[in-house]
């Protein structure tokens, strides 16, 4: 199972984004666990987490939400603003198997 976090500021489309990862994953038979949060709930969140999905809009917080991310043993990606925005969430999906290893 990959664990996956999705971070926006204020965590209402991290939750969208963390949905369409979830609906992606089921329609490929992928284990899973795509949970959202806000920049604020970051700590507790990354204790459970392979890879942490960052939204485009936090990109001049990536020193400090990489760090974060490093102290917990998890990777981080900066979502490409299309990959954030889609309705499908296969893009999403694909960069945290790719940086979380599928079937880890």
């Amino acid at each position: 199972m990959v664990r996956i976090i999705v971070v926006c500021g204020a965590g209402a489309s991290s939750t969208f984004v963390a949905h369409r990862i979830r609906r992606a994953a089921a329609a490929r038979g992928v284990d899973v666990r795509a949970t959202p949060t806000s920049e604020s709930g970051l700590e507790q969140a990354l204790a459970n987490a392979d890879v942490l999905l960052v939204g485009p809009h936090l990109g001049d917080r990536v020193g400090l939400l990489r760090e974060r991310a490093a102290a917990a043993s998890a990777l981080i990606v900066i979502l490409p603003e299309g990959a954030a925005a889609a309705a499908d969430g296969e893009d999403a999906l694909d960069l945290a198997l790719e940086f979380g290893g599928a079937g880890s």
